[in-house]
C-alpha cells in the first residue's frame, strides 16, 4: 500500500486542472486542498493559501456553504492556512500556519501561528473525547 499521505504519482498531481470549459455565468468549479472524514465523527476541510494570499470570493463561499452544510451531519471543521514553500518544493501541509476556521457557522481567525496538524490534533482529541 505504500506510505499514507506520500504522492504517488507526481507527475499527474503536477497537471493543472483546466476548468475554463465549466462555466454557468460567474460559476466555476473550485478545488479543496484537503479533506478528512475522521472515523465517521467529524469533517475535515482545508485550504492552503501562499504566504497569506486571500482566499477568492468564491472559493470561500463554496468552501463555506459546503461546511455548513456538512455540519449539519457532523462536527464540521474549515481550516484555512498559509504556508511559504515555493516550487520546485513540496508544501508542507501539517506545518503550515492557521490564519483562519470555520466551525458551526463560525469563523474565528488565529494570529498564534499554531499549524494545521496541532489544530487536527486537538479537534480529534476534542471528538474523540465528547460525550456520546
Amino acid at each position: 500500500m505504500g506510505d499514507r499521505g506520500i504522492i504517488a504519482n507526481r507527475e499527474f498531481a503536477a497537471q493543472i486542472r483546466e476548468f475554463s470549459g465549466l462555466r454557468w455565468g460567474t460559476i466555476t468549479p473550485t478545488d479543496i486542498d484537503g479533506c478528512v472524514d475522521y472515523h465517521n465523527k467529524a469533517w475535515v476541510l482545508f485550504e492552503l493559501k501562499y504566504n497569506n494570499s486571500e482566499l477568492p470570493f468564491g472559493q470561500g463561499l463554496a468552501l463555506e456553504r459546503q461546511c455548513d452544510d456538512l455540519q449539519r451531519a457532523k462536527p464540521t471543521l474549515l481550516i484555512i492556512a498559509s504556508h511559504t514553500d515555493e516550487p520546485p518544493a513540496d508544501i508542507d501541509a501539517a506545518n503550515a500556519i492557521v490564519v483562519k476556521y470555520r466551525y458551526n457557522h463560525k469563523w474565528t481567525e488565529l494570529q498564534n501561528g499554531k499549524t494545521v496538524k496541532a489544530m487536527l490534533d486537538e479537534f480529534f482529541n476534542w471528538i474523540d473525547n465528547a460525550p456520546a
